[in-house]
């Protein structure tokens, strides 16, 4: 099984950037479709952005043009560039990963990480 730990969030101001990074250990990363979801409090878990085993990716509309994912499968890796920030874009982001079918038929399971806090204020 794969584990997750993600980084990077903190305190912006609208227009700023930030990049949050997964990192990924236990298991072969290249296995696994990776994506990013947000909450805010009170909220139910939406996605944002993901990218397959692959590489193909998937943007949630509110993010397109302003959010790129990447994976560096070489570090085990999961990237959130998010550029051009805005206040609705302030949650806790979750990196979560979904292993694909070969896996799931040997019994793994899909994994979130323990999640960042984005704030974007003024």
């Amino acid at each position: 099984q794969v584990q997750l730990v993600e980084s990077g969030g903190g305190l912006v101001q609208p227009g700023g950037s930030l990049r949050l990074s997964c990192e990924a250990s236990g298991s072969i990363f290249t296995t696994y479709n990776m994506g990013w979801y947000r909450q805010d409090p009170g909220k139910q878990r939406e996605l944002v952005a993901q990218i397959t085993s692959g590489g193909s990716t998937n943007y949630a509309d509110s993010v397109k043009g302003r959010f790129t994912i990447s994976r560096d499968n070489a570090e085990n890796t999961l990237y959130l560039q998010m550029n051009s920030l805005k206040p609705e874009d302030t949650a806790v982001y979750y990196c979560n990963a979904k292993p694909i079918k070969v896996l799931i038929a040997l019994g793994y399971r899909e994994v979130w990480g323990q999640g960042t806090l984005v704030t974007v204020s003024s």
